[in-house]
């Protein structure tokens, strides 16, 4: 699959990435034990963004003076595209952690630590399932369309349960880790696993982990084929991926306490879905063009966003 992934890209973006990841593990406190204040989370979740941008006015400059100026417009628009439905489609995920810190009462403090591990952990999912995705629709064309389809249905179901609650307590993969190892009743500090009378246990800390790893698992199989309906770039794929993953953390300790403000945002990623959906179904007919595309996501998600707050407004108002 033709792609713009040099070497001298590749080694740039994992030197970002992981200059990033070491700034925020050993030089902020990631890997402490702290509660995240909300002007930390706005702070962080600023610089992320503009560090995201930053690449992105970067890797224009490069195909600019090492392709032409046509190819780099495209790709920063594919890769700015890209990054945006990403972010837009990771709030939801935001919305699940909130409601499994909940439902194990995970205090502030500890959530940070699993957010760490949750968030190395995506990327190296995401990594290999890009590079999958990638070889698929190399070898398989027609696997465009069951992307396609899988979106279109997804963002029909999305909005049809857009009011519907978790059942955790149930939850199937809950239910077989309390079914097959020994959990302790309650939380240990950071501590994943305790020993208890010469027993390990784990601690509802471990199990929120697992959980949430779950759900970044279920989010990258909705988020990919997403990215792929804009362009078929492992490189761009791959790094827009990245970067908003890499913001995600900061961004739920920014909306932990606003998420009642955001009601009506699933409808608005529905619709983004259902879209780029009908996008890739309309590949070998029409393509859509990536600019219109950006347009139709931020257009969405601005308009779910205006209508939360207005809502939330009114009920202020009335109560």
């Amino acid at each position: 699959m033709e792609s713009i992934g040099s070497p001298g890209l590749w080694l740039a973006f994992i030197a970002i990435v992981l200059a990033m990841l070491a700034i925020d593990l050993f030089v902020v406190g990631g890997s402490k034990q702290h509660r995240v204040s909300f002007r930390e989370a706005g702070t962080w979740s600023v610089i992320w963004v503009a560090v995201s941008f930053l690449f992105a006015a970067g890797l224009w400059w490069y195909l600019d003076g090492s392709a032409s100026r046509e190819i780099a417009n495209a790709k920063s628009l594919e890769y700015i595209t890209g990054y945006l439905i990403e972010k837009s489609l990771a709030v939801d995920n935001v919305f699940i952690w909130l409601m499994l810190f909940a439902f194990f009462g995970i205090p502030l403090e500890l959530q940070k630590r699993v957010l760490v591990f949750g968030v190395l952990g995506a990327i190296v999912m995401r990594t290999i399932m890009i590079f999958a995705g990638a070889w698929l629709i190399t070898q398989f064309h027609w696997i465009l369309y069951v992307f396609g389809a899988f979106l279109l249905i997804t963002g029909i179901k999305m909005w049809w349960f857009a009011d519907a609650k978790p059942d955790l307590a149930n939850n199937p993969v809950l239910k077989w880790l309390r079914g097959h190892m020994r959990v302790s009743e309650e939380l240990q500090g950071e501590k994943f696993f305790v020993w208890q009378d010469g027993v390990r246990y784990v601690t509802p800390l471990f199990l929120a982990l697992v959980l949430v790893e779950i759900s970044d698992l279920i989010f990258a199989v909705d988020s990919i084929p997403a990215i792929f309906a804009i362009t078929k770039d492992p490189f761009i794929v791959l790094t827009s991926n990245v970067f908003a993953i890499l913001g995600l953390r900061s961004m739920y300790f920014l909306l932990a306490d606003m998420a009642d403000r955001f009601s009506l945002l699933k409808y608005g990623l529905a619709a983004v879905l259902v879209f780029i959906g009908v996008k890739m179904l309309l590949i070998d007919v029409y393509k859509i063009p990536v600019g219109f595309s950006l347009a139709v996501v931020a257009t969405f998600i601005g308009i779910s966003i205006w209508l939360s707050l207005s809502k939330e407004k009114q009920a202020r108002l009335r109560s």
